[in-house]
């Protein structure tokens, strides 16, 4: 299904505990400017993998290959699972969630 056909909603709607963690997570590493975004994040879609343990989602368009120039990873440190951002021109591009399976199931359910 293209991308355009998907859904989409705010993060913080959605997952407001998630929202919330994350801009946590993100002044404790003295990302300010990253942790100023995530109020406005809207999931785009989610990965495709089918990897049970995977939540991923896109707050960008998805790219056809890799990030390439400017993009950088942030690994954060969550009491449950893992977290890493995918951060393109330091704007938040994807939001790696691995092992929470709550918001694997709502994706799964928003985003068949």
């Amino acid at each position: 299904m293209a991308e355009q056909d998907q859904k989409s909603i705010f993060l913080a709607a959605k997952f407001p505990q998630l929202s919330q963690e994350l801009q946590q997570l993100l002044i404790a590493d003295g990302e300010i400017v990253l942790a100023a975004q995530v109020p406005e994040l809207i999931i785009l879609d989610r990965c495709r993998c089918e990897d049970d343990f995977c939540a991923t989602f896109y707050v960008q368009p998805k790219p056809a290959g890799a990030y390439g120039p400017g993009h950088r990873c942030i690994p954060l440190d969550p009491n449950e699972g893992m977290l890493i951002l995918d951060v393109l021109d330091e704007r938040i591009a994807a939001i790696e969630i691995l092992y929470r399976n709550d918001i694997r199931q709502e994706l799964l359910a928003e985003f068949p």
